[in-house]
């Protein structure tokens, strides 16, 4: 994701239909979703999920989907809340429940949050995209602000236990210079209106736990990749690589400072490991904001490179200037998290040669 999203989808029409059929999935992605949490431990506190009712915002999306098959395999029942402009009813198994709902509809949230009364929140949707921020603040504030605000209202009403937030680490903190990593203590200066909308919504969280008592937990993701994320628009770099190499067709290389340089550098975290980390929130009852990610810094023309060699084939690149709103660096420390139990167990190599595979299989589904 641009910025380090994490790429849920809350966006579009609005509308409700609780508790409609979810659409089913192939069993050949069901093997691919084995290999996604590939050295995933066993629940350090399987009691956690008994009487869980877990609302996945953003659940039909990337990174939402493969969250709700972990909840389920656990024993929670789970509820997805997804307006599906860019999530797939595929992603949806069918053991959970749905609500097709905008986040900007406050009715529809509240009559959602009400129907199902979850324990849990894991807030995964949101206008993700750095260059729709800059072009429509207001949106991406409607949406990850004012959107988030409805679900935060109806969820402390219906006395949720937790709300689990999917933030950013790849644009909250602004410019990381070059040999340093970004840790939770570091200053929030984001670059673009989405790295603001989602630092604002984190100081939300922590006015609701001061005044009505609701916990939460920060995860603030650096660049997420894997299955089922989105090969189009400007979000999620190893998807669109994969997606055009495997068609055949150029890549475009935006500019760190200047066209032809290696592009702008980021921290890529596995799918997989970042399910891991909203799991151990919940576990472990983790509170305040922990940084999810490698710590290790790649370029975008070393990604290209690691696709190229996963796809088999030399990509024709076409260089382009930077992007308004994009960092040059961000990279993230996960000590804090890793002191809690987590760690990083997917190498960006392994990683790429995974999500290629899974394109294969899947071509844009």
């Amino acid at each position: 994701m641009a910025g380090g999203g994490p790429g849920g989808d809350a966006v579009g029409a609005v509308g409700a239909a609780p508790g409609a059929p979810a659409g089913s999935r192939e069993k050949s992605s069901r093997r691919f979703e084995t290999e996604v949490m590939t050295g995933v431990n066993a629940p350090t506190n399987q009691s956690a999920y008994a009487g869980m009712r877990a609302l996945v915002t953003g659940g039909a999306g990337f990174i939402g989907s493969h969250l709700v098959d972990a909840l389920i395999e656990r024993g929670a029942r789970v509820a997805v809340l997804d307006n599906f402009v860019s999530g797939k009813r595929v992603n949806v198994p069918p053991s959970a429940e749905l609500f097709e709902v905008d986040l900007r509809d406050a009715d529809a949230v509240r009559k959602a949050v009400e129907a199902f009364r979850p324990t849990h929140v894991f807030h995964q949707a949101a206008q993700a995209s750095v260059k729709v921020s800059v072009d429509e603040p207001a949106t991406d504030a409607a949406v990850n602000v004012l959107g988030g605000l409805h679900l935060l209202d109806a969820a402390r009403r219906a006395g949720v236990e937790r709300v689990v937030f999917a933030s950013t680490g790849g644009a909250i903190y602004g410019e990381v210079p070059e040999g340093r990593k970004a840790t939770e203590e570091w200053p929030l200066k984001p670059k673009s209106p989405y790295g603001a909308s989602k630092a604002a919504f984190e100081q939300y969280l922590d006015v609701y736990r001061q005044n009505f008592g609701l916990k939460y937990t920060v995860l603030r993701y650096a660049n997420v990749y894997g299955p089922r994320q989105d090969p189009y628009g400007e979000a999620g770099v190893v998807a669109i690589f994969a997606g055009r190499l495997l068609k055949g067709q150029p890549v475009t290389l935006f500019a760190r400072r200047e066209p032809g340089d290696d592009g702008c550098v980021r921290d890529y975290v596995w799918v997989g490991d970042v399910v891991r980390a909203n799991l151990l929130a919940v576990e472990q009852g983790l509170d305040g904001c922990y940084n999810v990610g490698t710590g290790v810094g790649s370029t975008t023309r070393q990604v290209l490179a690691a696709v190229e060699a996963a796809v088999g084939v030399q990509a024709q690149v076409e260089p382009a200037p930077p992007r308004p709103g994009d960092l040059e660096r961000s990279v993230i420390d996960a000590g804090k998290l890793m002191q809690a139990g987590w760690s990083a167990t997917v190498t960006l190599a392994e990683g790429i040669r995974r999500t290629v595979a899974w394109f294969r299989e899947h071509g844009e589904n």
